[in-house]
C-alpha cells in the first residue's frame, strides 16, 4: 500500500547482514536473490504454528449477538440461501437452537417477505468453504496465514534481514489477534489479515522496480483485490483502501508503474464496486444503502472526546506493539528532518528519506481507520455507565428496556474482562484492521535497534498478547460453551457443534442501538426460533416501507414497543 521514491535505486546493505547481501528498499543483488531465507522463514512459521495453537487450544463461544447474525447467514448459505424466506427463517433458527446454542439476531426483514442479515456479506461468503468441509476455526487462520506471507515478503523486500519475520511476529503476538482469529463467526481477524496482505503486496509492488513489469502488476493487483476482499467484509475498510489508490496515484511515476499495470487494479476496484453497488441495490433498495438503517451507524466529532478518554488504555492492553509503531513514525519523522543534514552520508540520507515515504503512507493508512472510529459513537456510547444486566452490560443514556421487560434466565450478556465493564473485546474490534500495518511500522523499528534486543521485545510481547488474549476472552456470551471437536450431529451443515446451555430469548425488538455487540436488532424477540404463536410473520403480512418495523412481542414486551427500524 505503500509508495516511495525509487528515482534512486540503493544498495544500502542491511545493518545485520556484513556480506551486504540485500539492499533495502529496491533492487536486490544476485546472491541475495539467490538465497533461501531459511532461519527466517522458520522462525515466522513457528510463531504461526504458535499462535494456532494458542487460538484452537481454548473452545469458543458466541460474545454478542454480531456472532450469531454471522452464523445464521454461513448456515444459511450452507442451504443454499442468502435470504430466507419466514419458513426457512424458522429452520435455520430452529437449526442454530439445536446445534449451536443461540439464536437468529439481527436480521432484517425486507419489503418482500424476505429475511437478510444486516451485517456486510463478504465474511459468511469467505467462511462458507470452511463450513462445508467442518472446519470453520480455520477461517480466519487461513486469512492469517495469507497476510503473514504477505507481511514477510514485504517487510523483508523493504528491511532486508529479519524484518519480513518480525513483521509476522508483531501481526500475530497482539492479543486482540490472537481474541479475533479465535472467533470464526466474525470478520474482524479476517478482514484485518487481508488488509494487511493488501498493504504487503503493495508496498513490495512499490519497492521491487527490478523485478518485470508482468509480477509487479499481478502482485498489485492481488494487494487490490485483498484490500477489495476487505471492504466486503467490512464496508468501512474503504478507509484503508482509498490511501491505498491515493498512494498509487502519488507515487505511480517514482515507482516506474507501467500504465498497463494501473488499468488492471482500476479495474478490478470498478467490478468490485459494481457488485457490491448492485447487491445493494437489490437487498437494501439503493446503491450506497446497507443492512443498517439511516442512523444506526454514526459518526460525529463530538464522539472523539469520549473514545479519547476509554480507548488509548483499551488498546495498548489489547495491541502493545502500537507503541512500536507510534515510536516508529516519530523516529522516521526525525530522521527525514536530519537527512537534509551535509553531515549525514548521501546514501543514508536518501534511505531515511524513502523510509519516512513508506511510513507515511503506512501511518495514513492507520490513522485512517482509527480516526474514523474516533468519531464512532456507539463506542462512545458504551464506554461508560451501567446497563441492565448489572457490570459488563451498558446502555447509552437515555435507552432503557421496555417496561415491564426483564433478561430471561440463561441469556447471559457479554463481558470480556477488560476494564470499564468488561466491554474492551466489543469496542477494540473496530480498531483491528490496522494490526498489519502497525505490524510493518514495528518491523522497522526492530531493525534498527541493537540485533540481539528484538527477540526480547518479541518475546515480552507475545507473553503480553497471550494474557490479553485470555482477559479479552474471558466473559460469557449468548450461550455457554465452545465448538468442540466431537462428531457432527445430523443436519448440522459440516459444522462443530456448540455445546452448553441455551440462550434465553430477548424481548421485541430487542436491545436498542446501543445494545451489546453493536448496532443492531433481534428480530422476533431472540430473533431465532421463539415458543408457539411468535415468530417471523407470513408471507403475506409484509411492512410498507422496505424493512420491518419491528418484531412481534415476545416476552411480555406491550404490543406496541417494537423494534429499531431498519435493523
Amino acid at each position: 500500500m505503500s509508495g516511495m521514491e525509487t528515482s534512486v535505486v540503493l544498495s544500502v546493505p542491511v545493518p545485520d547482514d556484513p556480506a551486504g547481501g540485500e539492499a533495502r528498499g529496491g533492487e536486490t543483488s544476485t546472491a541475495a536473490r539467490g538465497r533461501f531465507p531459511t532461519a527466517e522463514v522458520v522462525v515466522a512459521v513457528v510463531a504461526f504454528v504458535a499462535f494456532c495453537v494458542v487460538v484452537l487450544t481454548k473452545a469458543t463461544t458466541l460474545l454478542e449477538p454480531d456472532d450469531s447474525a454471522y452464523l445464521a447467514s454461513i448456515v444459511a448459505l450452507t442451504h443454499g440461501h442468502l435470504a430466507l424466506t419466514s419458513a426457512q427463517y424458522h429452520q435455520v433458527a430452529a437449526e442454530l437452537q439445536a446445534h449451536y446454542g443461540t439464536n437468529i439476531l439481527q436480521w432484517d426483514h425486507l419489503s418482500s417477505g424476505l429475511w437478510i442479515s444486516e451485517k456486510n456479506p463478504g465474511y459468511p461468503f469467505y467462511a462458507l468453504p470452511f463450513q462445508w468441509l467442518g472446519i470453520l476455526r480455520a477461517a480466519p487462520l487461513f486469512a492469517g496465514a495469507v497476510a503473514s506471507i504477505s507481511l514477510f515478503i514485504a517487510g523483508r523486500r523493504w528491511l532486508g534481514r529479519w524484518g519480513g519475520t518480525w513483521a509476522v511476529i508483531l501481526f500475530l503476538c497482539s492479543g486482540a489477534a490472537m481474541a479475533f482469529a479465535w472467533r470464526p463467526t466474525m470478520p474482524s481477524f479476517s478482514d484485518a489479515a487481508f488488509v494487511a496482505a493488501g498493504a504487503g503486496a503493495l508496498l513490495w509492488t512499490m519497492l521491487a522496480t527490478d523485478a518485470s513489469p508482468r509480477r509487479r502488476t499481478l502482485a498489485g493487483l492481488a494487494g487490490f483485490v485483498f484490500l477489495e476482499i476487505a471492504v466486503a467484509m467490512r464496508y468501512t475498510d474503504i478507509a484503508v483502501l482509498a490511501v491505498a489508490v491515493l498512494a498509487v496515484a502519488v507515487m505511480a511515476r517514482r515507482c516506474r508503474l507501467p500504465l498497463r499495470s494501473l488499468a488492471w487494479w482500476a479495474g478490478s476496484l470498478v467490478v468490485v464496486g459494481v457488485v457490491v453497488g448492485l447487491f445493494n441495490a437489490h437487498f437494501y433498495g439503493g446503491v450506497t444503502k446497507t443492512g443498517y438503517g439511516a442512523g444506526v451507524i454514526t459518526f460525529s466529532s463530538s464522539a472523539v472526546v469520549p473514545n479519547l478518554r476509554i480507548m488509548p488504555k483499551l488498546l495498548v492492553q489489547a495491541i502493545p506493539g502500537l507503541v512500536l509503531g507510534i515510536a516508529a513514525l516519530v523516529w522516521m519523522a526525525v530522521r527525514a528532518v536530519r537527512s537534509r543534514s551535509d553531515a549525514i552520508e548521501p546514501e543514508t540520507s536518501r534511505q531515511w528519506r524513502i523510509d519516512a515515504v513508506v511510513g507515511a503512507w503506512l501511518g495514513l493508512g492507520w490513522l485512517a481507520i482509527w480516526g474514523l472510529y474516533s468519531a464512532y459513537t456507539w463506542t462512545a456510547q458504551m464506554s461508560g455507565g451501567h446497563g441492565p444486566g448489572g457490570p459488563g452490560v451498558h446502555l447509552p443514556a437515555g435507552v432503557h428496556l421496555p417496561a415491564g421487560v426483564h433478561l430471561p434466565t440463561g441469556l447471559h450478556l457479554p463481558g470480556g474482562g477488560m476494564p470499564d465493564g468488561g466491554q474492551g473485546i466489543h469496542l477494540i474490534r473496530f480498531y483491528v484492521p490496522a494490526l498489519g500495518l502497525i505490524a510493518l511500522l514495528g518491523a522497522w523499528l526492530l531493525v534498527q535497534i541493537p540485533k540481539w534486543l528484538p527477540p526480547i521485545v518479541l518475546g515480552v510481547l507475545c507473553v503480553l498478547g497471550v494474557l490479553s488474549f485470555h482477559s479479552l476472552t474471558a466473559g460469557h456470551g449468548l450461550g455457554q460453551g465452545g465448538f468442540g471437536n466431537g462428531p457432527l450431529p445430523a443436519g448440522a451443515a459440516g459444522q462443530v457443534p456448540f455445546g452448553g446451555s441455551q440462550a434465553g430469548g430477548m424481548p421485541a425488538g430487542g436491545m436498542p442501538s446501543g445494545g451489546i455487540g453493536g448496532p443492531g436488532r433481534f428480530p422476533t424477540g431472540s430473533g431465532g426460533a421463539p415458543p408457539s404463536g411468535f415468530g417471523p410473520p407470513p408471507e403475506g403480512a409484509r411492512p410498507p416501507g422496505g424493512r420491518s418495523q419491528g418484531a412481534p412481542p415476545f416476552n411480555g414486551a406491550p404490543p406496541g414497543q417494537r423494534g429499531r427500524q431498519g435493523n
